[in-house]
């Protein structure tokens, strides 16, 4: 079995990709084509992919029983121990400013009783 992704990608490349697999859903494909020619569309789709990024997901004899492939993705797959897992990019984040300062008057039971001395 075998799951091609597209996104943003030119609509002349879906069209190529539906001679070969069906169509489900916008930018998705699924089929079974041999290991060959599953090879020769993964070439064509990174040759007319434009600005488009793509992944592709096909069934293989491994642990996971899958494999998968990325084209212009930011988060890329990475073996770890004969596992095959994704990576998701850092982002850098600005540290979360904290008010330094007593804490703010509230409206909970223990706020109440110090104003209105219960």
């Amino acid at each position: 079995m075998t799951v091609l992704i597209l996104t943003n990608c030119p609509v002349g490349l879906r069209g190529l990709l539906t001679r070969w697999l069906l169509q489900i859903a916008p930018g998705v494909f699924i089929g079974k084509p041999s290991a060959r020619v599953r090879q020769v569309l993964w070439d064509e789709v990174q040759q007319y992919a434009g600005n488009g990024r793509a992944l592709l997901v096909y069934s293989t004899d491994t642990e996971q029983g899958f494999a998968f492939e990325t084209f212009e993705h930011h988060w890329r797959p990475v073996d770890h121990e004969g596992m095959t897992l994704i990576q998701r990019p850092r982002k850098l984040e600005e540290p979360v400013k904290r008010s330094v300062g007593p804490p703010k008057k509230g409206w909970s039971k223990a706020s109440k009783r110090r104003r209105f001395g219960r």
